[in-house]
């Protein structure tokens, strides 16, 4: 089974504009309402790609509760902490010539619905697949990943890890089956501005010296590099599109590799799927769809013939 963990869930208010005026009454040109959240996103895509999973996280009063029943009436199995006071958060992005977002903080987590979370991570069994996806909310300890990957460290789980900066950094150290920072992540991890693919070669493999068994890296339209932990470095071009939403593309290439790898544990065919599941969600205004995965995917193997 897969499970995917979001601390911080959201209901996405986007509005289009055709344009913004600060200060003034702006009217909306559309509307659109969906749950967000990185390893929401992962469960999403996954499911429809046909893999069935479980998403786990917190949410909190009435937001939580649409974030719930949207998420269940995607298709998706969910088994979220229903936390006492607070509310889910909001995010309100605005679609206009520029676009601007306003994040909500999210509610309070007390330690002990922190350890109704742990209760639920104890029904992950040997040969399971957990995402940890997003960064912590500052009601929660810093290190609740590192605290997870420790719970589970003995079951051999796999465990996939996107997240950026200090929170990638402290986890490795316990062998993520799978992390996936963009290339401007990874050069802020060292502290140092990557110049083209070698830069992006030589930090990937040293997160894989930290611990990281498979280092997959994103470009958004230079395309992906993959180094996975049987030595070989991957770099695949993204297909040809029209980008239309980018919100969403990172977290669509995890549920893709993870796809990909599940039908027969080849990293170069769940190099592929990451690939196209990513692209197919950029070319789209919503989470990539099995049909679209599988027509890019196409292309990208027309491409290496």
């Amino acid at each position: 089974m897969i499970f995917t963990v979001t601390f911080n869930p959201s209901l996405d208010y986007v509005v289009g504009l055709d344009s913004f005026r600060e200060g003034a009454v702006n009217r909306s040109e559309w509307e659109q309402i969906y749950p967000g959240g990185k390893g929401i996103n992962v469960s999403m895509v996954l499911k429809n790609l046909e893999i069935r999973n479980i998403a786990l996280g917190f949410v909190g009063g009435f937001t939580g509760k649409e974030i719930q029943r949207r998420v269940k009436d995607f298709g998706c199995y969910t088994d979220f902490v229903k936390l006492k006071s607070g509310n889910s958060r909001i995010n309100i992005k605005i679609k206009a010539a520029k676009e601007s977002e306003i994040n909500g903080q999210g509610p309070d987590i007390s330690k002990k619905e922190l350890g109704q979370l742990f209760k639920k991570l104890e029904s992950i069994e040997t040969g399971d697949m957990l995402v940890l996806a997003g960064s912590i909310p500052t009601a929660l300890p810093e290190d609740s990943y590192e605290n997870i990957m420790k719970f589970l460290e003995n079951r051999s789980v796999k465990i996939v890890v996107d997240a950026t900066g200090e929170l990638l950094l402290r986890v490795v150290k316990y062998r993520p089956f799978l992390i996936k920072p963009n290339n401007h992540e990874l050069g802020e991890m060292f502290g140092v501005t990557l110049n083209g693919r070698e830069d992006i070669i030589i930090y990937a493999k040293r997160l894989q010296e930290m611990g990281a068994r498979n280092v997959l890296v994103s470009m958004a339209g230079d395309g992906a590099i993959l180094v996975d932990e049987n030595g070989n470095i991957d770099e695949m071009k993204p297909p040809v599109g029209v980008v239309i939403n980018s919100v969403g593309a990172g977290d669509s290439m995890v549920a893709g590799f993870i796809a990909g790898y599940l039908k027969n544990q080849n990293y170069r065919e769940a190099f592929k799927m990451g690939v196209a599941t990513g692209s197919a969600s950029a070319f789209s205004e919503t989470l990539a769809t099995r049909e679209e995965v599988l027509k890019l995917l196409e292309k990208i193997e027309e491409s290496e013939r």
